[in-house]
């Protein structure tokens, strides 16, 4: 089997990415009817409710269990290995419901962090104070210090994340669902919506699964 025509999907909370023949489908769990067929998918997941069900399929393939996880640590996410498994040498940064950082040095795993996403962390500050309702400034100029209240928020936030990334001095990659939002603080850095799939490959390499 070829590396190119097989089917992947990354099983989140919401809905199931599927990857077949280059093309990105999105289908939300309240619309997919999960069952078994003659297809092989190949699929990580972060939804346990989800994974205690398709693990009884037997054409469901679940990447994790080809993972060497003495690269990780025990409890690390498997979307997270993944981005971690696309790139030799960078940050990863995936945006979405959480902001999670990774640091891949020579193929090496090195650490990496989770901070609230945008949204999320948009509803905290709200919750703190009906006074805190801005919305994220992403013209703002992360190297001068704010002198407005709508910028103080944005630097509070995406200020000290975007000088802990620039401070590694490795190529930047974004993925996830605001990761062009992301792109306007990061502009030299990579964007690829398709940075999971590229490790779920890599994974099935090293595996000869393809």
């Amino acid at each position: 089997m070829e590396c190119t025509r097989l089917t992947l999907c990354d099983i989140g909370n919401s809905s199931f990415d599927f990857f077949r023949d280059a093309k990105k489908e999105k289908i939300f769990v309240a619309d997919y009817e999960l069952q078994e067929s003659d297809e092989k998918i190949f699929y990580i997941c972060v939804n346990e409710k989800i994974a205690n069900r398709v693990k009884n399929f037997a054409n469901w393939i679940d990447l994790k269990d080809f993972v060497e996880m003495k690269n990780y640590y025990e409890t690390m996410g498997i979307d997270r290995i993944m981005g971690c498994e696309a790139v030799q040498n960078g940050v990863i940064i995936d945006a979405g419901s959480a902001i999670t950082v990774d640091v891949v040095k020579d193929g090496v795993f090195m650490g990496g962090y989770i901070t609230l996403g945008l949204y999320a962390s948009h509803v905290a500050y709200k919750e703190l104070s009906s006074r805190l309702t801005y919305s994220y400034n992403f013209e703002i100029d992360l190297d001068k210090m704010p002198k407005n209240s709508r910028d103080a928020l944005t630097y509070g936030q995406l200020g000290l994340l975007y000088r802990d990334v620039l401070g590694y001095s490795l190529p930047i990659y974004l993925t996830g669902g605001d990761a062009s939002k992301l792109k306007h603080i990061f502009k030299d850095a990579v964007l690829d919506e398709e940075l999971l799939f590229k490790g779920m490959k890599n994974i099935m390499k090293k595996a000869n699964l393809c």
